[in-house]
């Protein structure tokens, strides 16, 4: 009963099948191959978008940080939220690639508005060569708390970033599973909203270890290859990295498993919803749902081998058996139905 995260799920057979077929004879190294080519090609395709600037680097922190670094100069600030991963999980990253960028953490919860956006920009105002200056907004997609934004919420906020002059650039470490919620297409969820620069996450939906980031401004192109070579992100034998996404790519094998994990999530989140001691802390949209129930039902579900996070206060504290203590918990693709089931029951 695993359901701490959608990284811990396995890498899916395709994946090992193409890294196979790429594991034959020599290969040009440092993405000067025909594979990284194709796979490009494939991405743009994807899009829709064929003027794009596509790269593949093995981490969502080393694409979130450089991306942003492309983006933003030394002297500017990144709006985002103050759960974004940029800000929480990635270990001051993103100012360390930037060279300084500073980031301002906007207090909107889930996701950034285009309201708290608009303020926070305003509060810049007058500022001069004393204060940072405007840079890019970065939006998470699927945001950290489980939520999606729609198309209109883009829109109002790509609206007001770009009335600034600002780039957009959107952490799509869950990119699969809002394109399956949303039921749109990727260029639908990115340039043609005016989004700039994505971070086309792969590893939580089943890749070993590759994500790519996507420029649809190709000026950005010679900027990025610099950045990522300089911090260390261009593999020797990148056909390995391009592997990966290839045979993640083909068939649509991506939609397919963030499907399967999306509707692994609606299954425990129905079950969930029938039982009167669980509370939703944040609309369930996608593959991850924040939940809270009695203490007692946590140390029942834990002690009979569950694995998920909690946050707020410790399973371990002493505590009254019906407080209510909160969870995270993430679906992945491989998740077996009898897993939830027993799940639920032991906390039923």
């Amino acid at each position: 009963m695993y359901l701490a995260s959608d990284n811990i799920g396995p890498v899916p057979d395709q994946i090992f099948a193409a890294l196979k077929e790429a594991n034959t004879g020599t290969c040009t190294s440092y993405g000067g191959d025909p594979l990284t080519a194709e796979v490009a090609g494939m991405i743009r395709d994807v899009f829709e978008a064929p003027e794009a600037a596509v790269f593949l680097v093995a981490t969502g922190t080393a694409a979130n940080a450089l991306a942003l670094a492309t983006l933003a100069k030394p002297w500017d600030t990144i709006f985002c939220t103050s759960v974004a991963h940029i800000n929480e999980d990635e270990c001051n990253a993103p100012e360390f690639f930037t060279g300084g960028a500073k980031l301002t953490a906007l207090a909107t919860g889930d996701k950034v508005t285009s309201e708290a956006l608009q303020s926070a920009i305003g509060d810049l105002a007058g500022r001069g060569v004393h204060g940072p200056q405007r840079g890019p907004v970065s939006l998470t997609q699927v945001s950290e708390k489980g939520t999606i934004y729609s198309l209109e919420e883009i829109d109002a906020i790509v609206s007001v970033a770009k009335a600034h002059g600002m780039p957009v650039h959107m952490d799509g470490a869950r990119f699969a599973n809002a394109l399956v919620t949303l039921n749109c297409t990727a260029a639908e969820m990115t340039w043609k909203r005016g989004i700039d620069a994505v971070s086309f996450g792969c590893s939580k939906n089943g890749l070993m270890s590759a994500e790519a980031v996507v420029f649809f401004d190709p000026s950005y192109a010679w900027e990025f290859e610099l950045r990522r070579k300089r911090a260390g992100h261009l593999f020797s034998k990148h056909r390995y990295l391009s592997a990966q996404v290839k045979g993640y790519l083909e068939n649509d094998l991506w939609l397919d498993l963030a499907r399967r994990a999306n509707e692994n999530a609606i299954y425990l989140g129905d079950q969930l919803r029938a039982l009167r001691h669980v509370e939703f802390d944040y609309p369930q949209e996608a593959n991850m749902m924040f939940v809270q129930f009695p203490r007692k039902y946590h140390q029942r579900a834990i002690d009979a081998g569950a694995t998920y996070h909690f946050y707020g206060k410790s399973l371990h504290e002493n505590g009254p058996e019906e407080e209510m203590l909160h969870a995270r918990l993430v679906c992945d693709w491989s998740l077996a139905k009898e897993d939830i089931d027993r799940f639920v029951s032991l906390i039923s």
